[in-house]
């Protein structure tokens, strides 16, 4: 990736498609998603550190943000009293909004737009939220309004609009859903392999082939986001797919540091540093920062990267579960209690369970493999589980006996 130094967007041409993708955003190719509570500006920090070249805000309510009625939602959404957000360190960064109103689009992008180095559309929230707020992957069948929704932007924007989106049940359809969207103005497209339907038990695996068929059928860059657990899953799907970038959710959650090779071969390719050394470092970026990071965040952000040990250690789950408040100090607590334990275990294994084919040890970062919506067949006294197609990640995680 290369090194750049960000302006403030106001004071650099406005460039598109790939130019806008080197140029600006120094060809990325390993994205954190928007993510609701979760890629907040610390976590940013934290990812950055360990290999992530691009990452989305999250989610923000556009209708919201424009009317400001909520007492102090914009500064929760994205905060600009302490400039760290969208400043330097913050770089690149690109917006997501989601909204059905290009005018209260257009109001809260503008008001942002001198922090980031795009701003994106969401097209792809599945959750109840968003069929109720009528945005997301809820708006896919009004192809009228998302063409206006990007191109509002597109033409009054300092900064290149984006737009991350699902696909439909049927290849064609995605693909044409695809051009559409380019067609409307969007600068680059992030694809994420799976229907409106597919989610909670139903979200089973992503369909690569759809998103390699809409990297064929546009001329913009295109991210893939679905199925990657692993390093190694990085470039299967930038080769299976042709994608110029992967984008991670879930699977950077629970291991920060998915995006680093590892030093040394191994099957998953990547690092998997200690959970409860990260948990420190991330507490610490918190602390540092002044903007402030919600007590939400950083709870979930702790229950996933030490999901591998909770199980086990079941009274520090509960401590970490009863926590409440901004105080940090309670959560260090939990944490160093966590990491003492987790030392102890590893001296006791004397360095043993850290090849990944007898299962990741309990004490390092680990991807979380949500269970299959598959069909399970009884055989010859033997239950089996279809998994959607041969050679998938979950399969490959099942087979080797690798944590789920």
């Amino acid at each position: 990736m290369e090194v750049l130094t960000h302006v403030m967007s106001s004071a650099r041409p406005k460039l598109h498609g790939y130019e806008f993708y080197r140029k600006v955003l120094g060809s990325p190719q390993y994205v954190v998603a928007p993510m609701v509570d979760q890629s907040e500006l610390a976590w940013r920090t934290l990812s950055r550190r360990y290999g992530a070249q691009l990452a989305y805000t999250p989610m923000i309510n556009a209708k919201m943000y424009a009317n400001n009625k909520r007492n102090g939602y914009r500064e929760i959404a994205f905060n600009t009293a302490f400039g760290e957000e969208g400043g330097p360190g913050d770089r690149p960064l690109i917006v997501q909004f989601c909204t059905n109103d290009p005018e209260q689009l257009l109001a809260s992008a503008r008001a942002l737009e001198s922090r980031c180095d795009a701003v994106d559309i969401n097209l792809g929230c599945p959750q109840d939220i968003a069929r109720k707020g009528h945005y997301g992957s809820f708006l896919q069948d009004e192809w009228d309004l998302i063409y206006k929704l990007i191109n509002t932007l597109h033409a009054n924007l300092s900064v290149p609009v984006t737009a991350k989106f699902r696909v439909f049940s049927s290849l064609e359809q995605t693909v044409e859903y695809a051009k559409m969207l380019e067609r409307a103005g969007a600068q680059i497209l992030t694809c994420h392999g799976r229907t409106r339907e597919q989610r909670g038990q139903n979200t089973g695996l992503a369909d690569w082939t759809k998103i390699r068929a809409v990297k064929e059928a546009v001329s913009v860059p295109v991210f893939a986001n679905g199925n990657i657990l692993t390093h190694t899953d990085i470039a299967r799907c930038l080769a299976e797919t042709g994608a110029d970038a992967v984008m991670s959710a879930e699977g950077q959650l629970y291991n920060v540091a998915l995006f680093t090779p590892s030093p040394t071969p191994s099957k998953t390719g990547g690092l998997h540093p200690r959970h409860a050394d990260l948990a420190l470092e991330y507490l610490d970026i918190v602390a540092s920062q002044k903007t402030p990071t919600p007590p939400s965040g950083i709870k979930g952000h702790l229950f996933k990267l030490l999901r591998p040990a909770l199980s086990r250690e079941t009274d520090i789950r509960n401590a970490l579960g009863q926590l409440r408040g901004s105080d940090l100090e309670p959560y260090y607590e939990v944490v160093r209690e966590m990491k003492k334990r987790m030392d102890r275990d590893a001296v006791v294994a004397g360095g043993g369970g850290s090849n990944v084919e007898e299962g990741l040890p309990h004490w390092v970062a680990q991807p979380y493999v949500r269970p299959l919506p598959a069909l399970q067949k009884q055989v010859e006294g033997e239950v089996k589980i279809g998994f959607g197609y041969e050679g998938s990640i979950a399969n490959r995680f099942y087979s080797q006996g690798l944590p789920l």
